[in-house]
């Protein structure tokens, strides 16, 4: 049967004897079974548990359990596939604490030029001397009628507080910017 530790920095380590466990050092905590890792998960801050959950490879980082149970399910059957060696540490499974972070730094915008926004787009149709169609508006920004509408109301009238006049052409409604 598979011994499992896991120490301060949440790596996991699976063996295959009691020798290894016991030369793995003091800070270590020992589990062969989801009741002694449940036991053990339920001394620990939640913040760990997920912490553990997030660094073990293959998984979908998450940022909260629903429950503690959830949790030792989840991450027992994460490290079931891990296949013990002979007499000493078989596999290893190192806590990945950056691996979040570095996720949430790649989603990071790139910066955006001021003129390639599509405020800035709507606002140069809406400049022009005939004004823009409420179908222009829908191609320039890729919007439905109900969403630029609501972007005209909102970003333009209200926050920017820009005079925004709407009036009827040839059975379309024009929208252009008082000036």
């Amino acid at each position: 049967m598979s011994a499992y530790t896991i120490d301060r920095e949440n790596n996991i380590t699976v063996f295959t004897s009691s020798k290894g466990i016991e030369a793995s050092g003091d800070e270590t905590e020992i589990f062969s079974n989801p009741e002694d890792l449940a036991a053990l998960a339920d001394q620990w801050p939640g913040t760990r548990v997920v912490e553990i959950w997030n660094g073990l490879p293959g998984v979908e980082p998450v940022q909260r359990f629903t429950s503690r149970k959830v949790a030792v399910a989840r991450i027992w059957k994460a490290i079931q596939h891990l296949k013990p060696g002979v007499g000493t540490p078989a596999q290893s499974v190192a806590s990945n604490k950056t691996g979040a972070n570095q996720k949430k730094k790649s989603r990071v915008p790139r910066p955006v030029s001021p003129l390639n926004t599509k405020t800035a787009r709507v606002i140069a149709l809406l400049k022009k001397p005939k004004g823009a169609t409420l179908q222009v508006l829908m191609r320039a920004t890729g919007w439905q009628a109900h969403s630029v509408r609501g972007f005209i109301s909102g970003q333009l009238g209200k926050k920017m507080g820009l005079r925004v006049r709407s009036f009827r052409r040839n059975q379309e409604r024009v929208y252009a910017i008082k000036g």
